[in-house]
């Protein structure tokens, strides 16, 4: 999971070298990204991925992707998806949660969009103003999840199916919004696999963060973990020997 790639480095930016060489490493080391589609199959027993298979995910909608992030995916040929803030396409990330204080960033206008899309990139939702969704009354919630996928079909002439959380806040009662409002799946912030038979609107994510190396999220990857540490590469040895003896 991905936010924006961009100067200077952030924990939620990661410096346009070291996403590309994040992504050379992973084919390097037989991971394939993905559609949507096919991951949606495959959730569905209808297909099945390979090994080293996974879903590549930009949240926000930032304007550096088509700067920074389309080369990239052209030079591998691989797929990803973007999750958009619906009323704020062509603007700027003025959340709904916002204080002043906090910087904000273009994000894709149109054109930026359909040119993403002629190179294999998906778009969905992230609802309609990014707010914190567990927060809101039944009326607003079904209005942020609804309104989006409304404006986003009209847009991309095509179904929007899936959503992510903004700031991964997700309950039963959001949840159940997503399902009612028409998503076919829905991804939180949560760290860990997704498997057949789990709860689809509660997916999981590995974040990544601006000063992952290659190597560290190789690593987080592989243990399905957010914490680029060693201490979970510790835990995960200790459990296969203590499972030996």
């Amino acid at each position: 999971m991905y936010h924006r790639v961009d100067l200077p480095g952030s924990r939620f930016c990661v410096p346009p070298a070291r996403f590309a060489a994040q992504l050379r490493a992973l084919a390097r080391a037989g991971f394939r990204a993905v559609t949507l589609e096919h991951f949606t199959a495959w959730l569905a027993g209808e297909t099945r991925l390979e090994p080293g298979d996974f879903l590549l995910t930009f949240d926000d909608g930032y304007r550096d992707l088509h700067h920074h992030v389309l080369p990239v995916l052209r030079e591998l040929d691989w797929p990803g998806v973007v999750f958009l803030v619906s009323d704020r396409i062509g603007g700027e990330s003025r959340w709904a949660t916002d204080d002043e204080a906090r910087p904000v960033y273009p994000l894709l206008d149109a054109a930026m969009i359909a040119t993403l899309r002629a190179h294999g990139v998906s778009f969905q939702s992230h609802s309609r103003t990014h707010p914190r969704l567990t927060a809101l009354d039944a009326t607003a919630l079904a209005d942020e999840l609804a309104g989006s996928r409304v404006r986003l079909e009209a847009l991309l002439d095509e179904p929007v199916e899936a959503l992510a959380y903004p700031f991964g806040a997700v309950d039963e009662r959001v949840a159940e919004a997503a399902r009612a409002a028409g998503y076919r799946l829905a991804f939180s912030t949560r760290s860990g696999f997704n498997r057949r038979g789990e709860d689809r609107w509660r997916l999981r994510r590995i974040d990544v963060q601006g000063d992952d190396s290659p190597r560290t999220l190789l690593r987080k990857i592989r243990l399905g973990t957010n914490d680029g540490g060693l201490m979970p590469l510790v835990r995960y040895y200790l459990r296969r020997l203590l499972g030996k003896v």
